[in-house]
Parts: C-alpha cells; structure tokens; sequence
C-alpha cells in the first residue's frame, strides 16, 4: 500500500508571506467599526429626539475616527503615503475603494461632532456665527455619514479576505457580515454607556442585533472554513476568539434581564460589548497571521479545491 501523499514545501518554508502588519491594523479596523455604527445610531437618535444619546454617538464616532485615522497613518509610517493613495481610484483595489470610504465619511463625521460640542458652548458662544453654522450643518451632515457608515464598516472584511493569506480569505463569503455585526454590537454598547437608560432603548436593540447577526455569522464562517478555521482555535487566536464569545454572550443576557432598569448593568454590558468587538478583530487578525506561516493550510485548501474540480470534471464525462 503506498501511502497518502502529505502537504510539504520546500525546508518547510511558508508558500504564502504573512502580512507585514503589526497592532495598529486591527485597532483600525475595531475603531472603523465603531465610528461607523455609531454614526447609523446617532442618526436615528437625532430623528427621534433622544439628545443624550445623539451626543455619545456622534462624538464617540469622532474620536473612534481619529484613532482609526491615526492607527492606520502610524501602519503607513506618515501621513502622506495616505495622501498618495487619493491619487488614483482603483475599484477593484480594496485598499483604494477604502480610502475614499474614509475620507469621505471623515469630513462629514467631523461636522456631525462638532455640532454637538457647539451644542455644549455657552450661551452667547453657542448664538455665535460659527455656533449656528455648525448646528446647521449638523443633521445634513449626521445623516450623510449615516449613509456612508455600511460601506466604512464592512469594507475592512473585504480588504482582509482579498489577500492571499488562508484563513483571510477562505472566510471572503461570511467575514463582512462577522465585522458588521460586531460592529453594530460595539457601537450599541458604545450608546449604553453614554446615555441613560431612558434613552439607551435603540442602542440596546442595536448591541442585540449585533451580537445575533456576529454570533451566526462567525458559527457559518468557521463551518464553511474548513482546515484553515483550525488558527482560530490555536495560541493566541483562540484565547481572542473565546473571551470574545463569552463576553458578548455574557453582555447581551445582561442587557436582556437588567438592561433597561439598571445604568450600571447597562454601563458594564456596554463595555463588555467594546472590549468583545475589539477581540474579534485582533482574533481574527492572529488567526490569518498564523494561518500565513503554517504551509499546511496554503496547500490543503488548494488540492481540495483541485480534487473537486477533476471530481466534477470526470461526472461531467460520464454523464450522456
């Protein structure tokens, strides 16, 4: 009997080269997220006239886009290698389609905050030419953001997956919905903490939406994954990907039973939500590093995919 033949490269080298990305790129794509539901939310308070929890979304957007802005410019090295990349418009370039999701989401996100700390200024300030132009633009620009808000949080899942790293990019059909999910959790949570609880009603209803759609999407995505799921059950990956099981699992039953009579259930359910979205990203993110440095999983996938397509070749031939 000859044995099965087994994966093997050349000394046992990778096939495929990890990403040359450090901290700064999961913590960009955590804070993009954030900033982005957290606009949706803001607009839908602004409609309904819950001031409270309009000002925590909108100004938690803003700071979440300045370290999202400020972790990606520190991965470039400086800023105008991001500047470079408005050059040209590419879309079949994640990267590229990206920049111009941020920049144009940033301007507007930024009008949107600055209005609520106009809002903040004392009376004669707040009567000022420059308070009541920015007030102005407040809505139009809040809404606005909320429009782009889709795109900025789930191209992040499409710039990871169109990468040749494994565990990337066998995760290409269920990943967009895994970060937007997480997403619509973190900045949920985000609202529970800023606001009362009176008000905190779409935040709750948002961070529980979240953590549904997250919670079957991740389930799909490591059944449709196959081998190369395994780096997310491994080292440092596994310890991401359990904590942030538990803790948005933990937080939406929190919500759920105490939530809405509670503002220290609510606080601590809405941190627990921040830290768990966080987690996804960084899980995620040492999975596919992982994934790149084990030959393993750049070679199992690839003859299965071989395997299937001479499989259905040899039925197409027997079929009359």
């Amino acid at each position: 009997m000859v044995p099965d033949a087994t994966f093997t490269s050349y000394y046992g080298r990778p096939i495929v080269k990890a990403s040359p990305w450090g901290a700064d790129i999961p913590a960009y794509l955590f804070l993009g997220g954030v900033a982005a539901g957290s606009s949706l939310l803001a607009a839908g308070a602004d409609l309904t006239k819950r001031s409270a929890l309009r000002r925590t979304t909108r100004l938690g957007a803003v700071v979440a886009l300045a370290g999202s802005f400020v972790a990606l410019v520190h991965d470039l090295g400086r800023p105008a290698r991001f500047a470079n990349m408005l050059r040209v418009a590419k879309p079949t370039s994640p990267m590229s389609v990206g920049t111009w999701i941020l920049s144009a989401y940033g301007p507007v996100a930024s009008v949107a905050g600055f209005a609520e700390l106009a809002s903040l200024l004392p009376g004669r300030h707040r009567r000022g030419v420059i308070g009541r132009t920015v007030s102005a633009f407040g809505r139009p620009a809040g809404m606005t953001a909320a429009l782009i808000a889709p795109a900025l949080a789930s191209y992040t899942a499409v710039l990871l997956s169109n990468t040749a790293t494994p565990s990337w990019h066998e995760a290409r059909r269920e990943l967009p919905f895994v970060f937007v999910g997480s997403a619509a959790a973190a900045s949920g949570g985000l609202g529970m903490i800023g606001s009362p609880v009176s008000q905190a009603g779409p935040a709750r209803r948002m961070a529980l939406i979240g953590v549904i759609l997250e919670t079957v999407a991740e389930w799909r995505m490591e059944e449709s994954m196959g081998i190369t799921a395994e780096p997310l059950h491994q080292g440092r990956a596994q310890r991401y990907w359990r904590a942030q099981k538990v803790l948005s699992v933990g937080a939406a039953a929190a919500t759920l039973i105490a939530g809405r009579r509670s503002r220290t259930v609510s606080f601590l359910a809405g941190l627990a939500l921040l830290f768990a979205s966080a987690l996804v990203r960084f899980g995620i993110f040492e999975a596919g590093q992982a994934s790149a440095r084990d030959p393993k999983y750049t070679v199992v996938p690839q003859r299965e995919r071989a395997d299937g397509a001479r499989g259905s070749a040899d039925e197409s031939v027997l079929i009359p």
